[in-house]
């Protein structure tokens, strides 16, 4: 299994548009240090990004590929990394930093099957599969396959698990992703607080890559309306509001499912200047081979 992380930043992106702050500037210009860092990580030191989440995972017993989640800086990340169109994506909830890149399926695919969770939402009335169908209906190209929550399927030869987790006020979904040739196994948090229930723990716990989402750091739960929830022992919040995790959130969710790896995705521009380029905070254009002995 080849995984290649496409983007790895929140609704924004760093750098963010017409913003100034350090961290944006550090991404922009990086420092001596940075750049070795990066260098080291496989990455171009001068091209330091987090675009919109997505990931593309490659089967390389079939040749096939699979894209979670479908992010509005699709062309660029494509054009960027070199990897083939998918054969199948996955959609884990309807706000647009992942599955507005949809629209790119005009003229670039014959058929991309899409699948996604046939829970009904009870704030939108739809599940996230009708949700997708009906924000496109207009792309013939697209074909969409309900799935139930913590049923197995098969999409691009891997076995794939939709794994509820906490997003209010929509649902959303992690993934449990195996190839059944070499028993890789990549976990994806999905958007979530850092309260998930105990079965989807369970189905995340083990992997040999584990994406965590981590927004921002502790301390701005500070600057939050409704501050910062699920504290540690020592007070520290690990969820930011009520549906993101705190870099502290997604580290202490690391150690407790135990990945052989992990990177912390969809981090926003808010982490300090001085903390936000951590070498377990993943970048743009990180590439993983699970299975491999």
């Amino acid at each position: 299994m080849e995984v290649t992380l496409l983007g790895t930043g929140d609704t924004t992106g760093t750098p963010t548009v017409c913003c100034d702050c350090d961290t944006c500037e550090r991404a922009r210009d990086p420092d001596a240090d940075l750049r070795e860092r990066v260098r080291q990580r496989g990455i171009d030191p001068d091209g330091i990004e987090r675009s919109r989440f997505s990931v593309y995972v490659e089967n390389e017993t079939t040749g096939e590929s699979l894209l979670v989640d479908v992010s509005p800086d699709f062309r660029q990340q494509f054009l960027r990394e070199g990897v083939p169109l998918p054969d199948a994506a996955i959609v884990t909830h309807v706000h647009f930093d992942h599955l507005d890149g949809l629209g790119n399926a005009y003229r670039l695919f014959d058929d991309l099957p899409v699948y996604a969770a046939d829970e009904t939402d009870p704030v939108t009335g739809e599940s996230v599969a009708e949700g997708v169908r009906n924000r496109y209906d207009y792309l013939d190209k697209i074909s969409v396959y309900p799935q139930p929550p913590h049923e197995p399927f098969t999409a691009a030869g891997f076995e794939v698990t939709l794994v509820p987790v906490e997003h209010p006020p929509l649902l959303c979904y992690g993934l449990r992703i195996e190839e059944p040739e070499t028993g890789a196994v990549l976990a994806i948090s999905g958007d979530t607080c850092y309260e998930i229930p105990d079965r989807s723990r369970e189905a995340l716990t083990g992997a040999d890559l584990a994406l965590v989402e981590g927004l921002v750091h502790p301390e701005a739960c500070e600057k939050h309306p409704l501050g910062g929830a699920h504290h540690d022992d020592e007070g520290v919040p690990r969820t930011f509001g009520t549906k993101h995790m705190t870099l502290r959130g997604s580290r202490d969710f690391v150690a407790a499912i135990e990945p052989d790896d992990y990177r912390i995705v969809h981090t926003a521009h808010y982490v300090p200047a001085d903390r936000a380029f951590a070498d377990d905070i993943a970048l743009d254009g990180e590439r993983f081979s699970l299975g491999v002995e």
